[in-house]
């Protein structure tokens, strides 16, 4: 398969866009919404032991890599990852497979990435991204996030794969083996919307799923008695997580209804997935709700409202609550 044919996708969201991407180029036609849900990747959990700049970790999907992982366990995909431990060994790797002419997954930092305008570059280590040729001193990158392809010059991408900290890349490349001719999607997708139904109406671990959901609106709570800037900076905080890194809360909900929509197709125009697709679209939209009245509140000179935000995030937990116990009634058909 020649790199040069490769088409550039944008997506709504890294990891399963750059997956989509490269399935796509060695003949495997799935979306994005698709490899998204196949992974059981939509999730919530709220870790206040894991800080981003002082701050708990708010994630609305699986942990970086997992899809990458789930795809080779769902479908059988074989992928080949690699890390490093320099720098130079990892620049080396990466040309030697573009000299092959394969198509490279890479995760990297935000932050290093010369091509993102200065407003968008952050420190945040599990950016995903194509790399699919070489020119000179050149990389050309598809990156999901990016209405075309982009250059990027050598030491950036090298700096920006071997960035410190949190979630750190170490280099990480991947890249197909071998993948399967035919593969019967239907039971994937069953197994799926099961897993993802049951993982978030019964964690038994407080932080995640819709339990994660209401531990969250109690520390929403709790910012009563903080320092006005503190709360202020933690309510920032949250809209940030939902909206800006990611893709955010209710992106993913919109991509896991594309991925609701798309299986009722397989299965026949099947009635509950297309309600089930159609409720998780309105919980996307009631997170951004939510986000919208924290934002006019942090901006607004009046006493912010604590209880009032807290209430909505749990209305927003109600109705995914609704969706996940609609997608428990769906039976799957030969």
């Amino acid at each position: 398969m020649n790199a040069n044919k490769f088409e550039h996708t944008h997506s709504a969201h890294c990891e399963s866009g750059v997956m989509s991407s490269m399935l796509k180029h060695y003949g495997l036609n799935l979306s994005e919404p698709m490899v998204f849900g196949l992974c059981n990747a939509l999730t919530f959990a709220y870790l206040p032991f894991v800080k981003i700049g002082g701050m708990p970790l708010i994630a609305y999907r699986s942990l970086p890599k997992s899809i990458i992982k789930n795809i080779q366990k769902k479908l059988k995909v074989k992928m080949k990852l690699e890390t490093f431990s320099s720098k130079e060994k990892g620049q080396n790797r990466l040309d030697e497979l573009l000299e092959q002419g394969k198509i490279v997954g890479v995760q990297s930092s935000v932050y290093w990435l010369p091509y993102f305008p200065q407003e968008m570059r952050f420190h945040f280590n599990a950016h995903n991204l194509v790399v699919f040729a070489k020119e000179e001193n050149e990389y050309l990158i598809s990156d999901p996030v990016f209405e075309n392809s982009v250059r990027c010059d050598k030491a950036a991408l090298t700096k920006a794969r071997f960035a410190k900290g949190i979630m750190a890349p170490k280099g990480l490349l991947y890249y197909p083996v071998d993948i399967p001719k035919n593969i019967n999607l239907k039971p994937i997708i069953a197994n799926s919307i099961k897993k993802t139904a049951k993982s978030m109406l019964k964690t038994p671990v407080p932080i995640a799923g819709l339990k994660g959901i209401k531990y969250l609106a109690k520390s929403i709570l709790k910012l009563e008695k903080k320092d006005k800037r503190y709360a202020k900076l933690y309510l920032g905080h949250i809209v940030r997580m939902q909206e800006e890194i990611g893709t955010g809360g209710a992106g993913f909900r919109y991509i896991y209804a594309s991925f609701l929509q798309e299986s009722s197709v397989l299965f026949d125009d099947d009635e509950v997935l297309k309600e089930s697709s159609k409720l998780m679209l309105e919980v996307g939209d009631k997170w951004r709700e939510f986000a919208l009245m924290i934002a006019k509140s942090i901006k607004s000179k009046n006493d912010i409202n604590f209880k009032a935000i807290s209430d909505k995030l749990l209305e927003v937990c109600e109705e995914e609550s609704k969706v996940y116990k609609k997608m428990l009634e769906f039976k799957r058909s030969s």
